[in-house]
């Protein structure tokens, strides 16, 4: 049997002809660039995610960098996030001339730790602390692999410190947290639509979404070359626009996302039910969530892992490792100069995730497959 680690040819084919119609259509009317098309996916998606605006963007980057950017946030600034996400994440902020600052995770939920974002901000808020040259100014908890964020103590910390608070929805499509959709928590979230999310496009695409009208504004004229109507500038901005054509492709798949979000669940159940008498640690929902399983990731000793790996793909199973190496200790960032030790839970669970197949069209005997190859394997 072979699995892959994600099946977007079968996503298609189930909805091939609602698909096609709508690229179609796009191109029948030229509509390329924003436009009906996009306006229309964007009031579905505020509606889906319960704000009053969404932006689209050209990616998920993007979505982070320009949601910062209407904040106000620039050099002098600090932006602190979780220190095991995905690098979009982290140049997000460095692309607006702020540091980024990472704190470590709780190693449940792979996500950010409130007591670490404290800690932080006490000690670099101390009279004559060496980093007052810099003043923290939002906060970005990253819904990692669709697990929300427990995101009070955050709200909390972030109005205590006076923190704009920015989610990272990109993995989270759908997913909700103590009654609330995660995209509508924060004062801004943005998200990802690229192929493989939850909710993914045809190429890249991305959105923010907030309650705010004039941070939505603002943020829809940074993504348009910093204007409101043709050739009136009134900024500098970019050029990140929606494409029609994603628009329409997404607008479909939004239609269809509960139902996929359902069975991603499901999925993860099963994933627990049948990896119960294994030496995995499987993944773990705080209370009142509902996760919604971007990837299905289980932890392993870190001397097993490759080879476990290895195993699983010689018997025709996919998987991955999201992510391999923290952020802090990227090269990228080594001018930082951070120890592996400065964040132990993120630099262990890096060295000890593994991620199974996940995705809609999986079926349970796949799952029971994957398995019982698992308990097959010499812990």
């Amino acid at each position: 049997m072979n699995i892959p680690f994600v099946d977007l040819t079968t996503q298609y084919e189930s909805i091939k002809n609602e698909i096609d119609s709508a690229i179609s259509e796009v191109i029948s009317k030229t509509a390329f660039i924003s436009g009906p098309y996009a306006k229309t996916f964007e009031s579905a998606f505020a509606e889906f995610c319960n704000v009053k605006h969404c932006v689209g963007v050209g990616n998920g980057t993007d979505a982070l960098f320009i949601a910062l950017k209407a904040l106000g946030i620039g050099k002098g600034d600090e932006v602190i996030t979780a220190a095991n996400s995905f690098i979009a994440t982290s140049e997000a902020i460095t692309m607006t001339g702020a540091k980024v600052v990472f704190v470590d995770i709780n190693p449940q939920t792979y996500n950010m730790d409130p007591n670490k974002l404290e800690d932080y901000l006490k000690k670099c808020l101390k009279p004559n602390a060496s980093s007052l040259t810099l003043r923290p100014k939002a906060v970005i908890p990253v819904h990692l692999y669709g697990q929300p964020v427990d995101m009070d103590p955050i709200l909390d910390i972030a109005k205590k410190y006076d923190l704009k608070v920015v989610e990272d929805a990109a993995q989270a499509h759908g997913a909700v947290y103590k009654g609330r959709q995660i995209g509508s928590i924060g004062d801004m979230a943005c998200f990802s639509f690229y192929p493989g999310k939850n909710l993914g496009a045809y190429g890249d695409a991305g959105a923010i979404v907030t309650n705010d009208e004039d941070l939505a504004i603002k943020a829809r004229m940074i993504a348009n070359h910093g204007r409101v109507e043709k050739y009136n500038h009134e900024m500098e901005g970019v050029n990140s626009r929606l494409d029609g054509l994603q628009a329409a492709i997404l607008d479909v798949k939004l239609r269809h996302l509960p139902e996929w979000t359902e069975s991603r669940r499901k999925n993860a159940y099963l994933y627990n039910k049948h990896l119960k008498d294994t030496d995995l640690i499987t993944p773990v929902e705080i209370d009142d969530v509902k996760a919604v399983y971007h990837l299905y990731v289980v932890r392993v000793k870190k001397e097993l892992r490759q080879k476990l790996q290895e195993r699983l793909k010689s018997k025709g199973i996919a998987t991955g490792i999201h992510y391999p190496i923290t952020l802090p200790n990227l090269k990228a960032y080594k001018y930082l100069n951070h120890r592996e030790d400065d964040f132990p839970e993120a630099t262990r669970a890096s060295q000890e995730i593994l991620s199974l197949p996940m995705f809609p069209e999986l079926t349970e005997s796949q799952i029971e497959y994957i398995a019982e190859k698992i308990k097959a394997f010499s812990f």
